[in-house]
């Protein structure tokens, strides 16, 4: 799937379009209004993420430019303004969601993810599993074998992460992406602590979740 990025923000840019590549997306950023709407009429995107205050053309008149020839295409609108008003303006332009910042970028995915299904009229996941660890993201409940397990927000939100990359080893700046947002100080061992935390919870026998040195971490399965 191809998505449009629409954000003059270098630092928030890098963090959405890293982030969406990460999870297999093919992503096109553009950088003010003018060039993203000439891309999203000149490209076919699966979505578009789009700032409300760029240089150029706004997001506002961009979508509602962008209605005009591709009406069907999901937008997720991102914005500081965070009234009822502003997401309500945001909404009446034709955007699909409306997202305020800063964000994690969990959060976004997941918005995303809602509005491509929503599209593609596909059936939502409702639950992960992996070996012997089951999450369901609606209840937000967790259980390890026949134990029910208490989660924090964040160590859920890392546990989904790691469960949505079975066998493959997740780094350390991935992590923070994901489940902090955009503006966390990557130098800080956060994650270490938290690693750390979901382990004393779900894998206190250090078989579930193995530490790669100098890369990260990777979530095994085990029945």
């Amino acid at each position: 799937m191809r998505i449009l990025i629409v954000e003059d923000d270098a630092k928030i840019a890098s963090f959405v379009v890293n982030g969406l590549k990460q999870e297999g997306y093919a992503v096109d950023h553009a950088a003010d209004g003018d060039t993203g709407l000439a891309l999203a009429e000149t490209t076919t995107y699966d979505a578009a993420v789009v700032d409300v205050m760029l240089p150029g053309l706004d997001g506002l008149s961009l979508v509602k430019r962008l209605r005009r020839s591709r009406p069907e295409l999901p937008v997720l609108f991102l914005s500081a303004r965070s009234t009822v008003e502003d997401r309500v303006k945001g909404l009446q332009a034709g955007g699909d969601d409306y997202l305020t910042k800063p964000f994690a970028f969990a959060e976004l995915s997941a918005r995303l993810q809602a509005l491509l299904r929503r599209s593609n009229r596909t059936p939502e996941a409702t639950r992960l599993r992996v070996g012997d660890i089951d999450l369901n993201l609606v209840t937000r409940h967790v259980q390890v074998g026949d134990e029910k397990v208490e989660l924090q927000p964040r160590e859920f939100a890392l546990l989904a992460y790691l469960m949505r990359h079975p066998g493959r080893p997740v780094t350390k700046t991935m992590i923070l992406e994901h489940v902090w947002d955009y503006s966390f100080d990557p130098q800080t061992n956060v994650v270490d602590v938290l690693v750390s935390r979901l382990r004393s919870k779900v894998d206190p026998e250090k078989t579930r979740i193995e530490t790669v040195r100098g890369v990260g971490y990777i979530l095994h399965g085990r029945d």
